[in-house]
């Protein structure tokens, strides 16, 4: 990506995309409400100021936009860097609110523009499980989105997505009429001081709590859909 394109990541959108985002995320609301019959509790517990990182638990390839959903304010997100090919779908991506990352290895670049849009004051999605996972335990969770958290000051809220996984399960590409339900967290501060490094140790036991955390609310939106 280049220069322009950071401009674009870290810069306001124009009036353009932010009614772009607005009219999209209000047709994928009436969507979900249509075909999945979405129920979202919590929301009151999002920061409605100030950088946070918005953790869900992840199972299906819907869970990009249902995250998205959970949160009544904009968001960002990571997305792989093979969707981003150039041209005008780049900058509909971009000013839409996704930055691209690559998924072999650790891309400094995505971790550092993270910091700076969460100092800017914004939300990110980050998913702790890194891929989308099978089953109904949420583990070996990794440490990024606790690492950005904490270098930033800022809280982690969790997400729970119930349902997802039978709307659009891992290997399918059609959309089944399934109920989800999406319950946010109370925010997760980080133990640390408001300057200096991040000890290994406040991040290892960030992780575990969010995971802790994950795992209880997973199982509450699981419980909810059946």
């Amino acid at each position: 990506m280049s220069e322009l394109d950071d401009a674009i990541i870290e810069g306001t959108p124009p009036a353009w995309a932010r009614l772009t985002y607005r009219i999209v995320a209000t047709l994928a609301m009436l969507f979900a409400k249509a075909v999945f019959r979405i129920e979202i509790r919590g929301q009151e517990r999002f920061p409605t100021s100030g950088g946070f990182v918005l953790a869900p638990v992840h199972r299906s390839n819907l869970d990009f936009m249902l995250a998205g959903l959970s949160c009544p304010r904009r968001v960002r997100w990571m997305a792989k860097h093979s969707i981003f090919k150039g041209g005008l779908i780049d900058g509909f991506l971009l000013h839409g609110g996704a930055y691209p990352v690559k998924r072999e290895g650790t891309d400094r670049r995505a971790f550092e523009l993270t910091e700076r849009l969460l100092a800017a004051g914004e939300p990110v999605v980050m998913f702790p499980e890194g891929r989308r996972r099978e089953g109904s335990k949420v583990h070996n969770l990794l440490d990024g989105p606790a690492f950005v958290a904490a270098r930033q000051r800022v809280p982690i809220v969790p997400v729970g997505i119930g349902g997802s996984d039978s709307a659009m399960p891992i290997g399918r590409k059609v959309i089944l009429p399934k109920k989800i339900v999406l319950i946010a967290g109370e925010p997760i501060y980080p133990d640390v001081p408001l300057e200096g490094r991040v000890p290994r140790s406040v991040v290892r036991d960030l992780t575990a709590d969010l995971q802790n955390q994950l795992q209880r609310l997973y199982d509450d939106a699981g419980a909810a859909v059946r």
